[in-house]
């Protein structure tokens, strides 16, 4: 715990003495889920208040801000999966955006470390995407999905079934590192322009904080959507 402080700079959970046994991005994991837990609640809350909810308010409100960015990523799922399949995965593809967006912000916030910089973090996400994807293939397919390991002509099989697996194994380990990598390199160039220039200058690199937590999002839940529309094509 020492050495990651040490290399991150001052970090306000670490001063709290309960907590100081416990790794960073476990505890900034835990925080924000009960977060957006609470969130949601909330929100439910105001939606059931509303008299009708399909009749948007005059102006951007704390839910139709979510419902803009529902749609938006929906329609992805629509344009990437088809109709039916994002009906089916969107709920899952949803959390996963929400999650890696609301942790890659938390990095803008000085004093704390987001948890997708760490590779535990990143790697068991996407453990959870491989697994997740695999099981649907099967699913969907039955055994049939080992075809999709086996290439197109049925002598090249042995073949292409060693280099589909490891390319399958090699995902998770894909979406972690280049999740990881990019979220760390963003938090080390903020945190060097905030103690070098620490007023007016840094506001340009929160935007640009801000807009990277939101494409490295993006990316991943994109690469999620194409993995599982994959694995559960029947023609592959």
């Amino acid at each position: 715990m020492h050495s990651e402080h040490g290399e991150h700079g001052f970090n306000w959970l670490s001063q709290i003495p309960a907590l100081e046994h416990y790794p960073n991005h476990v505890v900034m994991a835990v925080i924000l889920c009960v977060l957006l837990v609470v969130t949601g609640a909330i929100a439910t809350i105001k939606l059931k208040a509303v008299k009708d909810p399909t009749v948007p308010a005059g102006k951007l409100t704390y839910l139709n801000f979510f419902e803009i960015l529902a749609e938006k990523l929906y329609a992805l799922c629509v344009d990437v999966m088809g109709e039916h399949a994002a009906e089916e995965y969107f709920p899952v593809i949803g959390t996963l955006f929400i999650f890696i967006f609301t942790c890659n912000l938390s990095g803008l916030i000085p004093g704390f470390l987001p948890p997708t910089d760490n590779i535990n973090v990143t790697l068991a996400a996407g453990t959870f995407v491989f697994l997740y994807y695999n099981f649907h293939g099967l699913k969907h397919n039955g055994l049939a999905y080992l075809k999709h390991f086996m290439g197109p002509v049925w002598y090249l099989a042995p073949l292409m079934f060693v280099i589909e697996v490891v390319s399958h194994f090699f995902r998770p380990v894909s979406l972690a590192l280049r999740l990881r990598g990019n979220m760390m390199g963003d938090h080390a160039v903020l945190g060097v322009f905030l103690s070098l220039v620490p007023y007016l200058v840094p506001v340009i690199f929160y935007a640009l904080g801000v807009f990277v937590a939101f494409i490295q999002a993006f990316v991943f839940c994109l690469l999620t959507m194409v993995y599982i529309n994959l694995s559960i094509a029947h023609d592959h």
